[in-house]
């Protein structure tokens, strides 16, 4: 279902469900990441739920809190973002030790074409989500970042909910690897 044009990149509150038909397959990225065979599996058979709650706090800081949900209930991972350009580490069940940071920025200031084409005139105006999270190495072991832009597409003449992923990984040396994910859009939340 598209998204109505009052939920923008200034206000993404409401209800999401990934559309898989659209979207890029990310098993390989979850495998770089250290994910499991098996919760790869799963990951794959299951429906991805996004509840989104936008807000300006009393301090005037951005937030954007997501809860997870997989088809039947299942919790998945939780996203609560800050958009001060802020390291914060977290850990959680799916990719373990991670140090992420976000924030709004205009198109002109992302610096791979591929994170910053595509988006509808107002995600541009608005400006892009900017989220970057890595491995924290010292930690898990592991050495990757992905690197995601947020904002809306028009595909099929309906205006989604995007997420443009730019993944690399010290794992793989021929490159980063570049998804597209789409969201139908199911109601406020």
């Amino acid at each position: 279902m598209a998204a109505p044009p009052d939920v923008t990149t200034k206000n993404l509150t409401g209800k999401y469900v990934m559309n898989k038909a659209l979207s890029d397959d990310s098993d390989d990225i979850l495998k770089l990441q250290g994910v499991s065979w098996f919760k790869r599996r799963a990951i794959s058979m299951f429906t991805l739920t996004l509840v989104v709650k936008h807000y300006t706090d009393e301090g005037s800081l951005e937030h954007i809190d997501i809860e997870q949900t997989l088809s039947g209930g299942i919790s998945g991972t939780n996203e609560e973002r800050i958009l001060d350009w802020e390291e914060r580490s977290q850990y959680n069940d799916v990719f373990g030790a991670v140090i992420g940071q976000s924030k709004r920025t205009k198109v002109g200031e992302v610096d791979d074409e591929f994170l910053k084409s595509g988006w509808t005139e107002d995600a541009v105006e608005d400006g892009l989500i900017l989220a970057v999270a890595r491995s924290d190495t010292a930690k898990s072991g592991m050495e990757w970042t992905a690197e995601q832009t947020w904002g809306f597409e028009v595909l099929n003449d309906e205006r989604r909910y995007a997420r443009h992923v730019k993944f690399t990984s010290s794992n793989k040396k021929d490159g980063p690897i570049f998804k597209h994910l789409y969201y139908d859009y199911i109601g406020p939340s």
